[in-house]
């Protein structure tokens, strides 16, 4: 079932077209993987998504409802959570403030009990507990994306939005990463997520939708992306690979 559903969707900045014509659906139950080479509007369409810009032009549908247009805190409010590719904490407060905050503003809930149990849980499930009383901006920048991604997941969304969760990271953190991208997919929280690590978004993703210059140029499985010429000219090359 179509879950968020772009048509035509625009973005210009003065004379240049950050996002172009571009249409796409994602899936309830996805995981979509979202790439393509630096400035080809990847991050650009994720917030036009989640309301941080406004669209030139399109529109964009989350449930069948035109999302165009609204505020970012009415998106999320809606059920569309996101994280950043530069890490956007409140560093001078705590772990756990962090997440019961996501809690309270980003929910239709003001029940302090309840986020704070929420808060408590998903530190647990990230494995930030033992760092609770830890400034955000003490933490090292694996932990940091794992509170943003605490923080997100503590609005209740049915989508999130991952902006290059796994740029920074070493191999054994790019694999812990990956587990509980799938722990949250589990859950069955639909997942839209921009990555330069190929082999992990690869190796994860459901569909991938690949931007060049503002544009899409492809869209398939991993291993109809692999194998799409264009695609392995503008950006991925030939040592790509995917397991069986």
């Amino acid at each position: 079932m179509g879950l968020l559903k772009g048509e035509k969707v625009r973005k210009y900045f003065g004379g240049l077209a950050a996002v172009s014509n571009v249409d796409f659906e994602i899936n309830q139950g996805e995981i979509v993987g979202l790439i393509g080479p630096n400035g080809a509007g990847k991050t650009t369409l994720l917030n036009l998504i989640s309301g941080a810009l406004s669209t030139s032009a399109g529109e964009i549908k989350y449930k069948g409802q035109s999302i165009t247009g609204l505020k970012p805190n009415q998106i999320c409010k809606l059920g569309i959570a996101r994280t950043f590719q530069s890490v956007q904490l409140f560093g001078n407060m705590t772990v756990f403030d962090n997440v019961f905050l996501g809690s309270i503003c980003g929910t239709a809930t003001s029940n302090t009990l309840d986020a704070t149990r929420k808060a408590v849980a998903l530190l647990e499930f990230v494995g930030l507990s033992a760092k609770r009383s830890h400034l955000g901006k003490n933490l090292p920048i694996v932990e940091q994306k794992r509170l943003e991604v605490a923080r997100a997941l503590a609005t209740k969304p049915e989508l999130l939005l991952l902006d290059e969760v796994m740029a920074g990271l070493n191999p054994r953190e790019v694999q812990a990463s990956i587990a509980l991208i799938k722990e949250i997919h589990q859950q069955g929280i639909t997942i839209l997520m921009i990555e330069h690590m190929m082999r992990a978004i690869m190796s994860i993703s459901h569909r991938i939708i690949v931007l060049h210059h503002g544009e899409k140029i492809a869209e398939g499985t991993p291993r109809e992306i692999i194998k799409d010429r264009k695609v392995i000219e503008t950006y991925l090359g030939t040592d790509v690979y995917v397991d069986a």
